[in-house]
């Protein structure tokens, strides 16, 4: 789980680290949608399962996702980064 967040947040900061400016709410969207995509992928998974223990699980994993989205990308907002000048590490740190 933490390996797939890091690789969510990192593509999102690499992808706005090349547009230039401030970017920190543009970052903190990216982040939380990134986030939030991921938690309706398990949303689905689990919607999808017959086994009613694995749904569940799969349904508080992507709520977790989704909280981890929303927590990280009001760092981002909070810490008033600069996203050119963010490295994933930074980011993922937050």
């Amino acid at each position: 789980m933490k390996k797939l967040s890091f690789a969510i947040v990192g593509a999102a900061a690499l992808a706005l680290a090349a547009c230039g400016g401030k970017g920190d709410d543009a970052l903190a969207d990216n982040v939380e949608d990134n986030y939030d995509a991921a938690a309706e992928n398990l949303d689905a998974m689990a919607d999808n399962t017959a086994n009613a223990a694995e749904a569940d699980a799969l349904e508080n994993q992507a709520d977790a996702l989704k909280a981890e989205g929303d927590r990280k990308g009001d760092a981002i907002d909070a810490a008033d980064v600069n996203a050119a000048a963010t490295s994933k590490a930074d980011v993922n740190a937050m």
